[in-house]
């Protein structure tokens, strides 16, 4: 982890949100830290890196015990149903919901002395039989058929896009994203965020209306 490298990311996203007449303060960063240690993440966190995500409960649970207990953390991997128990008691967020069945386990799993775990749901943006995420017009009765689940707030959409070669495709599928997003807000579902953006997308996404990015090797260098 360079502290350089987190300095830098922070100037580029105030750079990005005053082209985007934003304010920095509403985009959230977080540490894409799969396979880095907990040394690293440690590190970050003193540097001012308060968000984490990871892809792996097991790999998570070991770092989430050696860790700074002020981080927050956002499960971002694909959820397998057996592993919903202790996703719902270390995580803060998890933006990887696409199914009824994992809402209501990771509801009834989240310890009654935390608040609502916050949820996003994946959105397969491009229709990719090789992505997770549901699709577009599956959105409204998945965010509706969870309205009931008192454990959980579904706080918005995320989304992981194929890659585009120019910032101007970039941008117009993360257009597409927040149009989608607003759509729902417009029939009342009180949606406040948007994760997406990358190492190699995320100025775009920022430009477009993210208010989480998540970024790992930009950060932490490439992953050994």
């Amino acid at each position: 982890m360079s502290e350089e490298n987190l300095k830098q990311i922070k100037i580029s996203i105030q750079k990005y949100c005053k082209d985007a007449d934003r304010d920095p303060e509403d985009v959230i960063l977080i540490g894409a830290s799969k396979s880095q240690s907990a040394d690293k993440i440690n590190v970050a966190y003193e540097a001012g890196l308060n968000h984490f995500g990871e892809n792996y409960l097991q790999e998570a649970e070991n770092k989430i015990a050696l860790t700074n207990k002020g981080i927050t953390w956002h499960f971002i991997g694909a959820i397998q149903t057996r592993k919903t128990k202790k996703i719902a008691e270390l995580f803060d967020w998890v933006h990887t919901v696409e199914n009824i069945r994992v809402a209501e386990r990771l509801n009834s799993a989240r310890p009654t002395d935390k608040p609502p775990l916050n949820v996003c749901i994946q959105l397969n943006i491009d229709e990719e039989d090789t992505k997770s995420g549901i699709k577009k017009e599956e959105l409204e009765n998945l965010i509706t058929s969870l309205s009931h689940l008192e454990n959980l707030v579904v706080r918005g959409l995320m989304v992981i896009p194929r890659p585009r070669e120019t910032e101007i495709e970039q941008r117009k599928i993360f257009e597409e994203v927040t149009k989608i997003y607003k759509s729902l807000n417009q029939k009342g579902m009180n949606l406040d965020t948007l994760s997406m953006g990358m190492s190699s997308d995320f100025g775009s996404a920022i430009k477009e209306g993210a208010t989480m990015i998540r970024i790992g090797t930009a950060i932490f260098g490439s992953r050994k």
